[in-house]
């Protein structure tokens, strides 16, 4: 049994915590960290663990076997940072850091720890829709992929939610798992920004489209829309030499009522990726009872980073930019 210390118990760390005690059978919470003191407490309380003020002081629990971070995301390479120093595996939500520069220490810490330690938590690649697309794409079910065409659209955007955010802490998903599909990097991106959503916050670029190229000259093209005023929507279309491949919609009933054909669309995250969820925690359970983690790596945070931070700037230029990803080290591979 893994006994497990979480660092945040917001909504999506309370989810884990429930997720690791009620669903995955391999884990156990044996301690929590919250900045928000009474919030932490009974979460604690709820779920009969220690309760610490300071993510370090979790960290350094020997009881603590492995560390999940839910925090901010300016709080994450901190604590991922003090896991590799303590020889801990830890599973950080993403984005790995704030920038690409931070995942960077964070990428040589772990070589120089000489161990896999860090996963993160781009849980698209745990989707059995998503999983179904890179079989078929490895199978060459249609050809050579030329083009793919995504969407990422939320409900609504929290009032704190910055132009930036919609690529580094959204979009970051598709930067990542569209890459994942691919096995290829990419070659350069820029971001177009469209006609403005009047229910966006003021300031707010909102939607956005990233426009990527990888290597072999594969083109993407992905909506970043936070205000889509109708639920959590995510789409994915590959188009290849031979057919094209469609990501499935959730599997929900299909109603015949009142004079139209409707299904449920979810409004947010934690229902469309729920089973994902499920299954990243479980396999990362696994994979280090088997000695170290085997889902996204911290070169995957630093590549999914970097992209980021290019697409922000190619869209402050208003042109395409090259992303300059350095080759893959023989630790990652």
């Amino acid at each position: 049994m893994l006994k497990v210390g979480v660092i945040g118990c917001g909504m999506i760390g309370r989810d884990h915590i429930r997720r690791m005690t009620e669903v995955v059978t391999g884990t156990q919470v044996v301690a929590v960290s919250e900045a928000m003191v009474e919030n932490g407490r009974r979460v604690a309380a709820q779920y009969g663990c220690k309760f610490y003020e300071q993510g370090e002081e979790l960290i350094a629990d020997p009881e603590v076997e492995a560390v999940v971070v839910c925090t901010a995301d300016d709080t994450h390479a901190r604590f991922v940072l003090r896991c590799i120093a303590a020889g801990k595996p830890v599973l950080c939500e993403k984005p790995l850091g704030v920038s690409a520069e931070e995942c960077r220490r964070i990428v040589d810490a772990e070589m120089q720890a000489g161990k896999r330690l860090v996963q993160v938590g781009f849980m698209r690649r745990y989707d059995r829709g998503y999983r179904a697309l890179k079989q078929q794409i490895e199978q060459g079910a249609i050809g050579e992929p030329l083009m793919i065409h995504a969407c990422h659209r939320n409900l609504s955007h929290t009032h704190w939610h910055t132009s930036d955010m919609t690529i580094k802490n959204s979009g970051i998903h598709e930067i990542d798992v569209l890459r994942w599909l691919l096995g290829e990097d990419y070659e350069s991106g820029q971001v177009l920004t469209v006609k403005q959503n009047r229910s966006a916050s003021a300031g707010l670029l909102d939607p956005q489209i990233m426009l990527l190229k990888t290597k072999s000259g594969t083109r993407i093209d992905v909506e970043v829309n936070m205000s889509s005023g109708y639920g959590y929507d995510i789409q994915c279309e590959v188009v290849g030499e031979q057919g094209t491949l469609r990501l499935p919609d959730p599997a929900t009933i299909v109603v015949r009522a009142g004079g139209a054909r409707s299904y449920e669309i979810y409004d947010d995250w934690s229902k469309r990726f729920i089973e994902a969820y499920d299954t990243e925690f479980d396999e990362w359970a696994r994979s280090l009872a088997h000695g170290a983690p085997t889902g996204p790596s911290a070169w995957d945070g630093y590549a999914a980073c970097l992209a980021a931070d290019t697409l922000i700037r190619a869209r402050e230029a208003q042109q395409p930019l090259p992303i300059e990803l350095p080759e893959t080290p023989a630790f990652y591979r």
